[in-house]
């Protein structure tokens, strides 16, 4: 669970969500094409943001639409790179 808190706060703060917005969302919540905020610009934003917190490297090759399907697919994508 910690794991998505902090994706959560990520995600929130490069959207720039507020506090509200950003504890609203949960594992279900849709990401790409659900929020407006979240575009391409967006996208490289939340993996350089994410790659700095949790310290690993996201290669091009590793990343796809799916990823950033819902809240819960970008969290796993992270814990994955974690090896949890």
């Amino acid at each position: 669970m910690a794991t998505l808190d902090t994706v959560k706060s990520i995600v929130g703060d490069i959207l720039q969500l507020g506090d509200v917005r950003t504890q609203g969302l949960s594992a279900d919540s849709a990401l790409l094409g659900a929020l407006p905020e979240f575009d391409s610009m967006a996208v490289v934003s939340v993996l350089t943001a994410l790659e700095e917190q949790f310290g690993f490297t996201v290669l091009d090759d590793e990343i796809n639409a799916e990823t950033f399907t819902t809240m819960g697919s970008l969290t796993r994508f992270v814990e994955q790179k974690l090896g949890e």
